[in-house]
C-alpha cells in the first residue's frame, strides 16, 4: 500500500505553517478547515470571532490519521470538558451576545502530530447531536464511538436533541415521546471510502472534509440506513482491514426539516503500529504460500479441467474439504492460524484424493457433478449475496438467509443436470480463475475477495448477521474484475472448443481395471499374461535391492592345485 508521498507533506505542512498552527495560536472561519501540527507539550489555543447572532451552537472538530489529540474547553483538560481520539469534537452552546470561542488542541503523546480543524455552525431550529446523551462523559456529545475487530465494525452514539434559542432552557429528553420531543427526530448513517490502497495523510485529510458538513456528506457518502428514536443508535458494518472508511451520522428534524451531522469518525480496521501484520503489511506469509499455490492449480484448472478430469476432481475435492475443515476447525478450536492453515491444506488434500478415489472406484458420474455443481453454485450464491441485495433487512435472520443461500446453490446442479460436461466447464473456468482473485488479494487490495470472506465470516461469527457488508468497488477492482472475466472466458472458450469432438466423459476406472485384469489371466497371448503376480513381483525386487548390499562370492579356485 501507497504511504504518503514526500512532496504533498511538505505541501501539507506548508498550508501548517501559513495557518499558524505551530504558533499557538489557531485563528478559525466558521466552516473553513485549517491544517494544524500539534504536540503534547504546547497546547494549539483555536478562536473563533465575530460569530453571528443568528447562530446557537459551534460544533469544533479534530481529526488526525493514527494518533490521539485532545480538544477542551480549558488549558487544563479534564473528564467532563475534553475529549481524546483521532476523531474529536466538541459542542459549544453559545449564550445571549456571546461572539468569541475558544478550544485547546495537543497532542496526547510524544512527537508531532499532523491535523486538520474546523467549526462548523447551526441555527436555534437545527436539532443538536448528542444533545441528549446519557452514556458517555460530555453533557453534550456530538461524537462517534467506533471500535474494530478484524471481523466487524461497531459505531455507537449519542442521542441529539431539539435545538432551541441562546439563553433558552434545552428541551427535555425524557418529558414524552410525542411530534413536539426529540423522539421525532430520525439519524442517516452515511459511509464514505478512501481510495484503495493508499494510506497517506494527505488522502485522508482531503477527504474528510466531504464527510463533515451536511450538503457534503449527502453529495459525497453512501446513505447506508434510517435509525428513528426508537431504534438504538449502534450500527454494525463489516471490517475492511486496510481499507480506509470514513462514517457519519445526519440527525434530521421533520418537522423544521433540518439537519446536523456528528463529528465523522474513520478507520482502516488495522494498526500503523504494529511491527507485523500492520496497516501496510496485513496478509501474513503463510496465506500468500497458501493462496498461491491455490491459484496455480486453479489457473490449470480453468484452462484444462475436463481434460485432466482427476485433476479437476481434487481441486473441486481441495475446496469442499478445506472449507468445512476450516470451519470446524476454527469454531472446535483455538489453535493459531498458522496452524489452522497448515491443517487445512493437509485436510484439503486428503479431501481431493477421495473424490478421486470415489471416482475411480464407483465411477458416478452424477455423484462427482453434483459435487463440482454445489462449488460453483456455492460460488455464485455469494456473488449474489455480495450485492447489496445481501444488505437487505430480511436476510439479518439466519434462517431466512441461509435457507435462500442453499436453495440459489443447489439451483445450479440442479439447472445442469442434463448437461454435465457443461456444469463442469463452466465450474473450472469460473470457480478457476477465481482463485487467481483470491491470490492477488494477498497482495494487493481488492473487494472480490469478500465474496467469499464475508460468507466465511457468517459462518464463523455468530453475529456477523448484524453487520452491513458494503465494500468499495473503485478502479482497481474494476480492473481485477476485468481480469478474472477474460481468465474465466478463456478457459471455458478454450475447453468448449476442444472438447467437442471428446468423449463427454472418461470411462468408468475400476471396471475398466476390472476388465483389463480378466483379460489378462485369461488370454495367454497377451505379453502382460506373462507378468508375474504383484506379490512376487514385490518380492523379487526386495531381493534385487538386498543383493545390492551383499559381498560377492569369489569366482574360481584362488589356492594352488595339489599335485
Amino acid at each position: 500500500m501507497r504511504v504518503s508521498p514526500l512532496p504533498a507533506l511538505l505541501l501539507l505542512l506548508a498550508g501548517v505553517l501559513r495557518h499558524g498552527g505551530a504558533s499557538g495560536l489557531l485563528e478559525l472561519s466558521l466552516g473553513k478547515f485549517r491544517n494544524v501540527l500539534l504536540n503534547q507539550t504546547s497546547p494549539v489555543e483555536a478562536v473563533i470571532r465575530n460569530i453571528a447572532s443568528n447562530v446557537t451552537v459551534v460544533i469544533f472538530q479534530v481529526h488526525a490519521q493514527h494518533s490521539d489529540v485532545v480538544i477542551s474547553f480549558d488549558k487544563t483538560p479534564s473528564v467532563n470538558n475534553s475529549g481524546a481520539g483521532v476523531d474529536k469534537g466538541l459542542v459549544s452552546i453559545l449564550r445571549p451576545e456571546q461572539t468569541v470561542c475558544t478550544w485547546y488542541l495537543r497532542a496526547l503523546d510524544a512527537g508531532q502530530v499532523l491535523s486538520t480543524a474546523i467549526s462548523i455552525p447551526y441555527m436555534e431550529k437545527d436539532p443538536i447531536p448528542g444533545g441528549c446523551n446519557l452514556e458517555f462523559d460530555l453533557e453534550v456529545d456530538p461524537n462517534i464511538y467506533l471500535d474494530y475487530t478484524l471481523v466487524d465494525i461497531h459505531i455507537k452514539f449519542a442521542p441529539a436533541n431539539l435545538g432551541y434559542t441562546r439563553g433558552a432552557n434545552p428541551p427535555s429528553c425524557d418529558s414524552g415521546t410525542g411530534q413536539s420531543s426529540r423522539w421525532r427526530l430520525h439519524y442517516d448513517v452515511y459511509q464514505y471510502f478512501l481510495p484503495e490502497n493508499d494510506l497517506s495523510e494527505m488522502v485522508l485529510m482531503s477527504h474528510i472534509r466531504k464527510m463533515s458538513g451536511v450538503q457534503s456528506i449527502k453529495a459525497n457518502g453512501i446513505k447506508m440506513l434510517t435509525l428513528t428514536s426508537d431504534d438504538k443508535t449502534s450500527v454494525y458494518f463489516s471490517s475492511l482491514p486496510g481499507q480506509g472508511v470514513i462514517y457519519n451520522v445526519i440527525v434530521w428534524d421533520p418537522l423544521w426539516n433540518t439537519s446536523a451531522a456528528y463529528i465523522p469518525v474513520h478507520t482502516y480496521a488495522c494498526s500503523f503500529a504494529d511491527l507485523v501484520d500492520n496497516c501496510s503489511s496485513l496478509s501474513k506469509l503463510s496465506t500468500k504460500i497458501f493462496f498461491t499455490a491455490f491459484a496455480v492449480l486453479g489457473l490449470f484448472t480453468c484452462f484444462f479441467g475436463h481434460r485432466f478430469w482427476k485433476t479437476d476432481l481434487f481441486f473441486m475435492g481441495f475446496i469442499v474439504a478445506a472449507f468445512v475443515f476450516f470451519v470446524f476447525i476454527t469454531r472446535v478450536t483455538g489453535l493459531s492460524y498458522d496452524v489452522r492453515l497448515i491443517l487445512t491444506a493437509v485436510a484439503g488434500i486428503i479431501g481431493g484424493l477421495l473424490l478421486v478415489v470415489s471416482w475411480w472406484r464407483f465411477g458416478s458420474v452424477l455423484l462427482s457433478m453434483f459435487v463440482i455443481g454445489l462449488v460453483l453454485g456455492f460460488l455464485f450464491s455469494s456473488m449474489l449475496f455480495f450485492t447489496p441485495l445481501g444488505d437487505y433487512r430480511v436476510f439479518r435472520d439466519d434462517v431466512v438467509f441461509w435457507v435462500t443461500f442453499t436453495c440459489v446453490a443447489l439451483i445450479i446442479p440442479v439447472l445442469f443436470v442434463g448437461c454435465p460436461r457443461i456444469l463442469n466447464i463452466l465450474a473450472s473456468g469460473i470457480v478457476g480463475s477465481y482463485t487467481v482473485i483470491l491470490a492477488i488479494a494477498c497482495y494487493v487490495y481488492t473487494s472480490l475477495s469478500y465474496i467469499t470472506l464475508d460468507l466465511l465470516r457468517r459462518v464463523l461469527n455468530n453475529y456477523f448477521s448484524r453487520a452491513y457488508t458494503n465494500v468499495p468497488f473503485q478502479k482497481n477492482d474494476f480492473i481485477i474484475l476485468s481480469v478474472w472475466a477474460m481468465l474465466a472466458l478463456g478457459g471455458i472458450t478454450v475447453q468448449l472448443r476442444r472438447e467437442r469432438s471428446e468423449v463427454p466423459f472418461p470411462p468408468h476406472p475400476y471396471l475398466t481395471w476390472k476388465r483389463e485384469r480378466e483379460r489378462r489371466s485369461t488370454n495367454v497371448l497377451d505379453p502382460s499374461h506373462h507378468i508375474p503376480p504383484l506379490r512376487e513381483r514385490i518380492h523379487n525386487k526386495l531381493l534385487h535391492i538386498k543383493e545390492l548390499f551383499q559381498k560377492d562370492q569369489p569366482a574360481g579356485e584362488r589356492t594352488p592345485l595339489l599335485l
